[in-house]
């Protein structure tokens, strides 16, 4: 089953974090990526160890030495057989590099360039340095973060990079391919993270000019400042989640906890919930977090217990859907979404910088390289 986008060349230029994620999800549903690695004076020295790179999974990896003229006829070659480029650099190095969105549209005119920054191609920040969370920091999204008494926590670097950043970039990509591939000519794709991360906030947006959202922290209905929706100690030292919003479910979480609604604050007055909150906070130290499993399993309350990493593995909801799956002798989540026909695969681990340079240059270009 050679996968739904088996017909899709990819050229991915070596970096970490969004763009390579981004490359790691098409190659699981069939794309050949091929990654351009960059050789140093004293060898490989990849950050991370490859068989630890997970992002670069189901990829090839061809070594160039970008800083060469040989070097960069040789990738202008690969991009001009690819249907997409991936770049995460900042702006202006591939133009130095003499693989801009010019060089290489005049070279391939129906090429997707997909572009990866935090802050943008343009604009006053385009060249400063940035991580997931100073991108998160700009778009409003981290101040909402959090609880009230305390700074905002990084939320790992999952939305900005990955959220914001990898699935927009994904999805700008797959959008001028089929363009391209109806008119024949390619385009940039200018993927932001806090573009993305705009968009993942639209909600809080419109809320916020409805009224319905406050400025401050963990004072809201989703932010851990409604007693139904946020996190709970257990008698163990451990937690649980709820997210129990709408009436049917909040009543199911009540009985569980032997409320009854009449009996207790109403959650519909904001000035009642930190009572409710120290009300629960207290019935849920009560039990452990195994006893409290037992206890909700089945209600029907939109309650789950917060898991290690380690204990995600094992969890019987992830065994069942196979959500994580083996591949030489680590264990990745498997590819996702799930299609029915055509499902994404594990076809190769990650590759050691430059391993397959010369199947890949008779692979893609024969004769002519």
């Amino acid at each position: 089953m050679a996968g739904p986008l088996s017909d899709v060349r990819i050229v991915e230029m070596s970096a970490q974090g969004p763009a390579p994620f981004a490359g790691a999800l098409l190659a699981d549903f069939g794309a050949d990526v091929v990654v351009i690695d960059r050789p140093q004076q004293s060898g490989w020295t990849p950050d991370v160890a490859r068989k630890y790179d997970f992002y670069m999974r189901n990829k090839r990896s061809v070594g160039i030495d970008l800083k060469s003229d040989a070097g960069r006829a040789q990738a202008l070659a690969l991009i001009g057989k690819a249907d997409v480029l991936i770049e995460g650099y900042r702006p202006g190095v591939m133009e130095r590099l003499g693989l801009g969105p010019d060089a290489c549209l005049a070279a391939n005119p129906a090429l997707v360039y997909g572009r990866m920054t935090g802050w943008g191609q343009d604009g006053p920040m385009a060249q400063e340095a940035g991580h997931d969370i100073n991108y998160l920091a700009l778009t409003g999204a981290l101040h909402a973060i959090g609880q009230a008494d305390a700074p905002p926590p990084p939320p790992l670097n999952l939305v900005a990079d990955l959220g914001g950043g990898g699935m927009f970039l994904v999805m700008g990509i797959l959008t001028a391919l089929h363009e391209a591939r109806n008119s024949g000519q390619g385009q940039v794709v200018d993927c932001a993270m806090i573009d993305g991360v705009a968009q993942l906030m639209s909600a809080f947006q419109a809320f916020r000019q409805q009224g319905s959202w406050s400025g401050n922290r963990q004072d809201n209905i989703v932010d851990g400042g409604a007693p139904q929706f946020g996190t709970f100690e257990t008698k163990d030292g451990k937690y649980v989640a709820l997210g129990a919003m709408e009436p049917k479910f909040w009543a199911n979480l009540l009985a569980v906890l032997g409320l009854r609604e009449d009996e207790i604050p109403s959650r519909d007055d904001r000035a009642n919930w930190p009572a409710l909150r120290s009300l629960f906070a207290g019935l849920f130290r009560s039990r452990t977090r195994d006893e409290w499993v037992a206890a909700m399993t089945g209600k029907d309350a939109c309650f789950a217990p917060v898991l290690s990493i380690d204990e995600a593995w094992s969890h019987p909801q992830m065994t069942a859907r196979a959500t994580f799956g083996e591949m030489d002798g680590l264990r990745y989540p498997n590819p996702a979404p799930r299609l029915s026909r055509t499902p994404g695969r594990h076809r190769a681990p990650a590759p050691e910088p430059g391993a397959q340079t010369e199947e890949v240059i008779a692979d893609w270009l024969g004769d002519t390289a």
